[in-house]
This record gives structure tokens, sequence and C-alpha cells, in this order.
């Protein structure tokens, strides 16, 4: 085995015990000696690997994002038009708190300041985070005519990431966010409307 795939090897088995650190203690109560422990190296090696604590929970806050965005593309990939992307999409905002979204939400929300301190500017911010998830659907949508040619991509795409995180999140009395058939009405009929409009009106 190289030098650089026991690298690899040590950086993976060091992100995967800061993930388990984190998910069970947080950011503020995890040290850098528990995730040494748990990937079974010592503090000295893992310092070879990682400077400091910030720097070892940032990374691994960054590969948890990496995975849920990723996990989330492909879960769109094969669908043709915006208005069922965008009730798939609740249904993605309805399995944020599994993992990895889980550990992202709890620490986002539970320890917001060393969250920021960790993660960086990358992944600091769900609405966008969300909206940059967004914008290429959205950008696609508009060269299928399904949104109207003046409307401002990104702008829009911060919208839909709003009202994705309503509709996911936020209970209500007249849709069941885990009715698809019932989200994908919701959406044609309040949604596409007010991307097809032209920007003004």
């Amino acid at each position: 085995m190289t030098d650089t795939a026991d690298t690899t090897s040590v950086q993976d088995r060091l992100l995967d015990a800061a993930e388990q650190c984190l998910g069970a203690k947080g950011i503020r109560a995890t040290t850098v000696l528990e995730v040494a422990e748990a990937a079974g190296v010592s503090r000295a090696w893992l310092y070879r690997h990682f400077p400091d604590k910030a720097t070892l929970l940032g990374a691994a806050i960054v590969r948890l994002n990496e995975a849920f965005w990723a996990g989330s593309h492909a879960a769109l990939a094969e669908i043709g038009t915006l208005d069922a992307q965008l009730a798939a999409g609740v249904a993605i905002g309805r399995t944020a708190y599994d993992e990895p979204g889980a550990l992202l939400m709890k620490l986002r929300t539970t320890e917001p300041d060393e969250f920021a301190a960790c993660a960086g500017a990358g992944v600091q911010g769900l609405v966008p985070d969300l909206a940059a998830f967004w914008h290429p659907y959205v950008v696609e949508a508009r060269a299928r005519d399904e949104v109207h040619p003046d409307v401002d991509t990104v702008e829009a795409s911060e919208w839909v990431a709003r009202v994705l995180i309503s509709l996911a999140t936020v209970p209500g009395n007249t849709l069941d966010p885990d009715d698809q058939t019932a989200v994908l009405r919701h959406v044609r009929r309040y949604v596409l409307p007010g991307l097809q409009s032209a920007p003004g009106q």
C-alpha cells in the first residue's frame, strides 16, 4: 500500500470517528483525544493529518455536507420536469433529519457559532446552500420554457429554497407533506405560477 493510500485511509478513519463523536457529543464537548481514540490512533498521529480541532471537525462537517447534497442530486437526476423535481425536493427535505442531514441540522441549530467556526462560509447557511442546490434546476427549467425567460434565476432559486423549507418542515392544515400527489398538485397550483409570471407582475 502506498503512503498516499495510507494517508487517505487514516484520514477517513479520523473523519469517521469525528462524525461519531459529533453525533454523540456535539462540537464543544468533542475533544481531539476522543476522536483519536475512536479512530484507533495516537493524538500525535491525528495532528499529522489535522493541525487542530476546528480543522478536523470542519473537515468532517464538510464531508457530511457534500454527502447530503450529492445524495439529493442523485435523487433528482432522473426527473425531467421542475414541478416533479420540486415535489421530490419536499420529500428529500422530509428526510433532512435522517443521516447525514440530521447531524448537520442538529449542529447548525444547537451550536451555530461553533458550527460556523468549524464549517466555514461554504456550509454555514441552510437557505444559501439550498438556493445554490436548486439554481441549476431553475436554469434548466427556464431553458425548457417551464419558467418565465425574464426570471432572475438566482432570486427565484432562493424563493424556491424558502418555499420548500416551509413545505417540508412547517405543519399546516391543508397539505400533507408526505402525500406526494398532494405536494405535486400544490406545486403546480401555487409554486409554478410564481415562476412562470413575468417579473414585476
